[in-house]
């Protein structure tokens, strides 16, 4: 998979696809696998902004029965299956509890209801072929044995927990990557990198885009009889730049902010905390802490984790989980993502619906062929891509094939079952720690990863266990273009906190044997992922 400027700037498309989220990555697959030609240009790295600063779970959104929201919750538990089916080396299933302290029984009745109806909406949960992907319904734990599982959960008023299930990400960036990797081997045009300026128009419908290289600085134009804008929280705003006139409808921006602690349970802990909800993941040996949900009002480029945000985490983390024992001193990485919401009438953003909407910019804008798709989450970006390239295709007045990647199996997710692959994978290369990892991370084509790899090539780099291979292999096949992008999201090198000068030296200097950069280059590229590490002020 390379850049594909060329054919950018001199082919027309079907479907010009302007940004590359997960909503993005997921319709130029869907296009490109019905035979639609698809272009798609992301302004800066496939997955950077809120793809890849989520809570990292596919989830069914069990809260979202409080607002009756019975539809979108069977469509997100619907979609979960899906994600385990076509990516089952990077969608795993996840234990939660749900602890009750002084709850009384009407509380534990209410919430019994919600889980068996949970239990209900997603009866079609276990239709995989995978057993270690099973899902099992709901239980209560009794106070013993819910402290013996989980200490943590120690507090006044414990009286024991329920038990559901839902699943989790092991790197939502590369489950967006992989689908441009198979969209690129249907015949899409790809690059990141590339920011649309403004939209080509003439007579009220659209022609494609005038876009630059920010590598290079070139402009030039992409022809497309469609355009869709998938901006995530920029969409609102790239159509009122590239339009001139204020867009509808306007989103509402939500900022979550995450912290990485080192592991506090094996179990996910879902903590009701007053009107809202606490998440604390175990995430790759350490604990994810989830999230906060502020109206965030200032340009999407500039959102960040403030120290005030960590304590305030942290603060209700500690009147809720006191056992945990977190403090500051325990923050080992910490991001904040954007949540792109569509306006419902809500008061607040933690009660605006999770919904998404694709909206048609024709007849009464005056841009015909011009889309944009709002709202939505991870869970659910496939089957939003289904509907746009449903929608595409009508307009486009294209006959195409039903839609298939809900069963269709992304690159990685090429094989039976996840512990028969790695077991192959161990016997073929023995002894070599990071192979779990590094399935993981690239599932069925870790082959091609390990091809001429020699043994200092599959020594761990850093603490999240990927290695030189992959480095090399990001550089070859997934348009790794920078420094950062190579650490944070072709591998999580520097998910974890900073992974030390001799870990970003040594991935660096590989780059720049690939890619030609002087050591002024390689200087500034290290020195470049500082502030991702640093707390704003």
């Amino acid at each position: 998979m390379q850049r594909a400027i060329d054919r950018l700037s001199r082919e027309t498309f079907d479907v010009l696809i302007i940004g590359g989220g997960a909503t993005g990555c997921f319709t130029a697959r869907d296009c490109a696998l019905r035979g639609l030609s698809v272009a798609l240009v992301e302004a800066r790295d496939f997955a950077s902004a809120t793809s890849a600063h989520s809570s990292k779970l596919a989830h069914g959104g069990l809260r979202y029965l409080r607002n009756l929201e019975i539809a979108l919750v069977r469509e997100s538990l619907r979609e979960r299956r899906g994600l385990m089916r076509i990516a089952p080396h990077l969608v795993r299933p996840l234990p939660f509890l749900l602890p009750l302290y002084a709850a009384g029984w009407l509380e534990r009745a209410k919430l019994s209801a919600g889980l068996t109806l949970y239990d209900l909406l997603s009866f079609d949960r276990n239709r995989l072929q995978d057993p270690a992907q099973r899902l099992p319904g709901h239980r209560w734990i009794g106070k013993d044995a819910a402290l013996a599982r989980e200490p943590v959960l120690a507090g006044d008023g414990f009286e024991g927990a329920f038990e559901y299930h839902d699943a989790q990400m092991y790197a939502p960036e590369r489950i967006a990557l992989e689908n441009l990797v198979d969209a690129d081997a249907q015949g899409a045009a790809l690059a990141n990198y590339v920011r649309a300026e403004t939209l080509l128009l003439r007579d009220g419908k659209a022609e494609g885009a005038r876009v630059t290289d920010t590598r290079t600085g070139e402009g030039f134009d992409i022809r497309a009889r469609t355009v869709l804008v998938a901006a995530g929280p920029w969409a609102d705003l790239f159509l009122e730049q590239a339009t001139g006139r204020a867009a509808a409808p306007k989103l509402i921006r939500s900022k979550g902010i995450h912290l990485l602690v080192p592991q506090i349970s094996t179990a996910a802990l879902t903590i009701e905390a007053g009107s809202g909800h606490l998440f604390a993941l175990p995430w790759r040996g350490h604990t994810l802490l989830a999230t906060t949900d502020t109206p965030f009002r200032g340009d999407p480029a500039t959102v960040a984790v403030q120290e005030d945000d960590i304590a305030s985490l942290l603060g209700s983390f500690s009147r809720y989980l006191p056992s945990a024992g977190l403090s500051r001193d325990t923050v080992e990485f910490f991001y904040a993502g954007l949540r792109p919401l569509v306006s419902d009438g809500s008061k607040d953003s933690y009660n605006v619906s999770r919904r998404s909407e694709l909206v048609d910019h024709g007849k009464a804008e005056g841009m015909d062929g011009v889309f944009s798709a709002l709202g939505g989450k991870w869970t659910t970006s496939r089957a939003l891509a289904e509907t746009i390239t449903d929608t595409l295709a009508a307009r486009l007045g294209k006959k195409t094939p039903p839609c298939a990647t809900a069963t269709t199996p992304l690159p990685g997710g090429r094989f039976d079952t996840f512990e028969g692959m790695v077991k192959g994978f161990q016997k073929t290369w023995p002894g070599i720690a990071a192979l779990r990892n590094m399935a993981h991370m690239l599932g069925a084509r870790l082959p091609l990863a390990l091809k001429g790899a020699r043994l200092t090539d599959l020594q761990p780099i850093g603490r999240s266990g990927d290695t030189p291979a992959q480095v090399r292999f990001a550089l070859e096949h997934e348009m790794a273009l920078t420094l950062e992008d190579m650490v944070m999201r072709r591998t999580a090198i520097g998910q974890f906190g900073p992974p030390g000068a001799a870990a970003l030296e040594k991935v660096a200097a590989q780059m720049a044997a690939h890619l030609g950069w002087s050591d002024e280059r390689k200087s500034a590229e290290i020195a470049g992922l500082e502030p991702l590490w640093r707390v704003r002020p």
